[in-house]
């Protein structure tokens, strides 16, 4: 009775964060386009409802009824798969991240490794999507996914392992709860380098701009998913923002205090304790969404080789030295 009681509970929750996830994410569409219409002095959507409000539903209606267009010579079994790798990858890392105290769905021990695990096997679609397509442009656009996952996956690592010496932990809630015990309230300040490299390094892992290599529509006009249409290519579309959601989250959560403020703001300003902790969780997550698109918007894309120099001769030197600090701080203190 009680496996039953529980699978119900956990059931539930599933479908409660699903639905308020997919909200957030359609909605990250209509802003991504205001900030960036904003930036360039556009206005952005306008048409459709109060100052476009309505846009993200008519977008989604469209694609939903697009036509599906499969290729004749593609592996029509691997074209199909793809785009479900990518999104059933983007969607599971959510199942252990804890927007609030009490608030997650799977509480695990190894919830910050299970994460980076299950966000790295999204790759696969990306690579799947590429071979089967039978194009040397989705081709070429899954082997630069591929070389870029793997080089700035590594430097993404390493800029946690920091954050798990000062936590004693992998777990994402014990790894908030521990940066309530320090007076500032959140690793940033000790782990301002690990924070930088792991910042750079989530906008490669989710192939945003600058790093936008793999799909790159100036060079390869579109990469990967150049032959994906309708539904299958709103899949894709979707695994890409739930990934930008789920690396700001481990973000806020590793670095920013996850839902808590600082004890030194608290006591300065005891009415703060009074707004709900899924608030500030929210206007984290949204400070590093917005980050998402204010570099889109003002940085252009690097050249290939440029990544990976700075991948492999930038953010890992830089990740290993954070990690030698904090090992010496760690054993003296």
């Amino acid at each position: 009775m009680e496996t039953v009681y529980i699978i119900l509970i956990t059931t539930f929750k599933t479908l409660i964060y699903f639905g308020i996830l997919m909200l957030h994410v359609a909605y990250a569409t209509y802003a991504e386009r205001k900030v960036i219409g904003h930036i360039q002095l556009r206005l952005g959507p306008m048409l459709v409802g109060p100052h476009g409000l309505l846009q993200p539903i008519a977008d989604v209606v469209k694609l939903i009824f697009k036509e599906d267009i499969i290729p004749t010579k593609v592996d029509k079994a691997i074209f199909r798969i793809a785009p479900l790798i990518s999104l059933t990858a983007a969607l599971s890392t959510f199942a252990v991240i804890p927007v609030n105290k009490n608030w997650v769905i799977s509480d695990i021990n190894v919830g910050l490794l299970y994460v980076i695990g299950i966000a790295g096997i999204g790759t696969y679609g990306i690579i799947f999507s590429g071979w089967s397509s039978n194009s040397k442009y989705a081709f070429l656009g899954s082997l630069r996914s591929a070389a870029q996952m793997i080089s700035y996956e590594v430097a993404l690592g390493l800029s946690l392992v920091g954050v798990i010496l000062m936590a004693e932990s992998f777990n994402l809630t014990e790894i908030v709860n521990k940066q309530g015990e320090y007076w500032y309230g959140m690793f940033l300040f000790p782990q301002i380098i690990g924070y930088f490299v792991f910042v750079v390094a989530m906008l490669a892992e989710t192939n945003r701009l600058p790093f936008d290599l793999p799909e790159a529509e100036t060079e390869l006009v579109a990469g990967y998913f150049v032959e994906y249409s309708g539904i299958r290519f709103s899949l894709f579309y979707l695994a890409e923002y739930l990934a930008m959601f789920c690396m700001s989250a481990l973000a806020t959560i590793c670095f920013w205090g996850g839902w808590t403020i600082p004890p030194v703001l608290l006591k300065a300003l005891p009415a703060l304790g009074l707004i709900p902790g899924i608030v500030w969780f929210l206007l984290k997550v949204y400070f590093h969404i917005f980050l998402f698109f204010w570099l889109r918007g003002t940085l252009p894309r690097y050249r290939y080789d440029q990544l990976m120099a700075i991948g492999w001769k930038v953010l890992i030197p830089l990740a290993l030295f954070n990690i030698l600090v904090t090992s010496i701080f760690k054993y003296y203190l």
